[in-house]
Order: structure tokens, then C-alpha cells, then sequence
């Protein structure tokens, strides 16, 4: 039975008259979207738009939550409660979760976004935070996280499916956490690269990281790449087109896990 894999891309950044990404050339190379909700980004046209778009390319619709933060497009940490987290999550999730139902469409799954995301991989208070929302809104949802993370323990605990994911366009550290932004080298543009990456980690399990070492990731299910990289376009045709060629099957998650 051949491999079969998921591509992700955080999509519906947009705000307003301030436009990020390229959503409409993107989708056609993904299997998944994940969809602003209004906290770090997109507006309630964005969202209906991106639902639409994501309805064409029968790309499977995710929300991508994040922390109440438009200035820092949601990569700034901030110190929420618990319940602050989980009704912050209940409230972007079904906002979402109201566009699809309009647009006779449901939603595959929930990948929290920039800062919240980092924060719940190695946070247990936030994490249960999380996957409690998701639960309380539908317990077929899939929760995108790290293999071995913190957030996929829990949200697994809780008897919801989790999706192990790869950044794909993102350089890591020896312990398996994401280079900072701050980094120069922390965002990978080139296709080539990207490509390799990608294969070796669904074939081998291992990322090297920016010292050399090989990081254990165990099995992936989902390749991320971020809407916001300049290179994303050419970056998803590439990974799309390397997969099919390392004769991987590219199929939206929910299929699969």
C-alpha cells in the first residue's frame, strides 16, 4: 500500500484591503487549508472567501486559531488563562464552523496558529485548553500537531485524532523545536531543498537540523507551508510534484488517519 500524505497551508490571512499570501494560486497544490478565524488575521469576507476557494479545489477546511494579536499577525506570546484560551479557541473554531456550514461544508480540522501553536507544544494547561474547545465543538475534528508534542498528547488523551505535522519551510533545532523567526536562515525558500526535506522525513522519520544532527520526528502526516513565505507558490507546486514523484499518494488527512 503506497504512502499517502497530506499538504497544509495556512490560508485567509488576508484583512481587509491589506493582502497576504497568494491563496488562489495555492490552493490548487494543497489537500489542506488552514483558515484564519479573525484573531491573528482574516475578516469575515476573507473567511467566507478562503471556505470558497477551498470548496473549489475540494481542499479539505481547517481553522487555524491564534492568539488575539492582528498587529503581531499572532506571533507575539501573550498570557492567557485557561479558560480564556479555550473560549478564545471555542470562539474562532465555530465562527468558522459557521461560514462552512453556509457554504454546505464541514470542517476536517484545527491547527492553532504562530505563538499559541508554539506555546501548546510544550504547554500542558494550554493544550487542554485547546483540545477541550475542540471537543466541546465536535470530537471528530483532527488536531494538527508535532509528533511528541505536549499539545498531541493531550489532545490524543482526550480522544481526539491527531495529525503529526512537518514544516517543510522551516529550518529546526537539535531538540526538535522551530528555528526562531528572528533567525536569518529560520524560513526555507528553496525548492530543492524543501523537496528533499520533505521526502526523507516521510521515508526516514528525520529532519536534519540547522547543526547537522538528524531530529527523530517519528511518522508525519501532514506537510505545512506557510501562506505568508514569499516563495509558497512554487514551494507547494514543488512538494506536490516531488511526492507524486517519490510515488507518495497526496490526499487530504481526514482520509487517511
Amino acid at each position: 500500500m503506497k504512502t499517502k500524505i497530506d499538504i497544509n497551508c495556512d490560508l485567509g490571512e488576508s484583512y481587509g484591503e491589506f493582502k497576504i499570501g497568494n491563496d488562489a494560486k495555492i490552493m490548487p497544490n494543497i489537500t489542506s487549508a488552514n483558515i484564519a478565524c479573525g484573531f491573528h488575521a482574516g475578516d469575515p469576507i476573507t473567511m467566507a472567501q478562503t471556505i470558497n476557494l477551498a470548496r473549489k479545489h475540494n481542499v479539505a477546511i481547517g481553522a487555524h486559531p491564534g492568539y488575539p494579536d492582528l498587529l503581531g499577525f499572532g506571533r507575539r506570546e501573550l498570557q492567557l488563562t485557561a479558560e480564556e484560551a479555550k473560549n478564545y479557541t471555542i470562539y474562532q473554531v465555530s465562527a468558522l464552523q459557521g461560514f462552512a456550514k453556509t457554504a454546505k461544508a464541514s470542517l476536517q480540522h484545527v491547527k492553532p496558529h504562530g505563538a499559541l501553536y508554539n506555546r501548546a507544544v510544550k504547554d500542558e494547561k494550554l493544550s487542554r485548553a485547546i483540545a477541550e474547545a475542540v471537543n466541546a465543538l465536535d470530537s471528530n475534528l483532527i488536531v494538527f500537531a508535532p509528533s511528541d508534542s505536549v499539545l498531541a498528547k493531550v489532545a490524543a488523551k482526550r480522544g481526539l485524532r491527531v495529525a503529526y505535522e512537518f514544516f517543510a519551510d522551516r529550518a529546526y533545532n537539535p531538540d526538535g523545536s522551530l528555528v526562531s523567526r528572528r533567525q536569518s536562515h529560520a524560513v526555507i525558500q528553496e525548492s530543492h531543498k524543501v523537496v528533499e526535506r520533505v521526502v526523507k522525513v516521510i521515508k526516514d522519520g528525520i529532519v536534519i537540523a540547522v547543526n547537522g544532527e538528524g531530529v527523530d520526528l517519528n511518522r508525519v502526516h501532514t506537510i505545512c507551508v506557510h501562506g505568508d513565505n514569499s516563495a509558497a507558490v512554487r514551494l507547494t507546486e514543488a512538494i506536490k510534484r516531488g511526492l507524486v514523484k517519490a510515488g507518495i499518494e497526496v490526499e487530504a488527512v481526514g482520509s487517511f488517519i
